[in-house]
């Protein structure tokens, strides 16, 4: 079984300023409210079909796969709730782990979240100055939680 096993944060916007050129992303959601989470995510010129399951402490089931970008366009166009998450992510490096910051757009704008993706639950990290708080255990974070109730900032 694949296993995500991410922590979530908050950005300070008066911190942050990108140094890497970012990916534009747009995801929508299936089956709202199930505790499944079925993700369509076309990210730059790439699309794909992504399963979660339910959250536990800050790991989670996640199957991932490629779709050809015309059946994610209708997908979220057709069968997506709506609004759709619209961000640019930036991959960023820090104290030997990589980040993903993603800037909201759209309903969310004025939103950044900063997410790291770890191989343990108690792996240690550092945290960036850009960190302002820690949202992993809040559901309102969740994307599939931002597509039905924006937290624009």
């Amino acid at each position: 079984m694949a296993i995500e096993i991410e922590r979530k944060f908050l950005v300070d916007k008066t911190r942050w300023q990108p140094t890497v050129e970012g990916v534009r992303y747009r995801q929508g959601y299936l089956c709202p409210g199930t505790g499944i989470t079925v993700r369509i995510r076309v990210a730059g010129e790439q699309a794909f079909v992504t399963i979660k399951g339910p959250t536990r402490g800050y790991s989670r089931a996640e199957y991932e796969y490629p779709i050809p970008l015309s059946d994610a366009e209708e997908m979220l166009t057709d069968l997506c709730q709506q609004p759709l998450i619209e961000k640019t992510r930036y991959r960023v490096e820090y104290a030997g782990h990589w980040w993903e910051v993603d800037v909201f757009g759209a309903a969310n704008k004025g939103l950044i979240l900063a997410e790291i993706e770890l191989p343990r639950e108690d792996t240690r990290f550092s945290l960036p100055p850009w960190i302002d708080r820690e949202v992993s255990g809040d559901p309102r974070y969740f994307n599939s939680a931002l597509a039905r109730t924006p937290q624009a900032r």
